[in-house]
């Protein structure tokens, strides 16, 4: 059956999504385009089948998508943890880091590939900021239910 796992998924139509095991650390990370409402309802029972067992999802954002994530997560029994990008900035950045927008994506991105080196997951050739948001948003999530007890050493900064 195989470990427990956490979802985290940067909404949008363009999402982010971020896998994480019971350690704590990413196995696998992505951006995903749905394109349309239509689209992302038919995808995203396919996005949970296809990530293994799961013990997390976690939801940055709301509205119409969240609501799709979350009827979802309902049919499978599965718990939802939704939170503001606030929430897991404020954790993880630096308030200066926190000033615009364009300054926390900036952060952002540089702390994700601080995670996917600290994890052993794949480097990527590119990393859109979706992607490197849930990563981070994972991060906060394995903190917040306990699968990490603290942001490790090689991350902080």
């Amino acid at each position: 059956m195989g470990e427990p796992r956490l979802l985290a998924v940067d909404l949008g139509l363009r999402s982010g999504l971020a896998l994480y095991g019971r350690d704590g650390r990413l196995r696998e990370y992505r951006s995903q385009n749905f394109g349309s409402q239509t689209r992302l309802k038919r995808a995203v029972p396919s996005v949970l089948n296809g990530v293994g067992p799961l013990a997390w999802l976690v939801l940055e954002g709301g509205g119409p998508v969240a609501d799709v994530w979350e009827r979802e997560a309902s049919r499978r029994a599965l718990p939802v943890l939704r939170v503001a990008a606030e929430d897991w900035r404020e954790k993880l950045l630096y308030a200066r880091e926190q000033r615009s927008g364009s300054l926390a994506k900036d952060a952002a991105d540089v702390l994700a590939r601080k995670v996917i080196g600290w994890s052993g997951a794949a480097k990527p050739t590119s990393l859109k900021h979706d992607a490197a948001e849930a990563i981070l948003l994972g991060l906060w999530a394995v903190l917040e239910v306990g699968w990490l007890d603290r942001v490790p050493a090689e991350l902080r900064r």
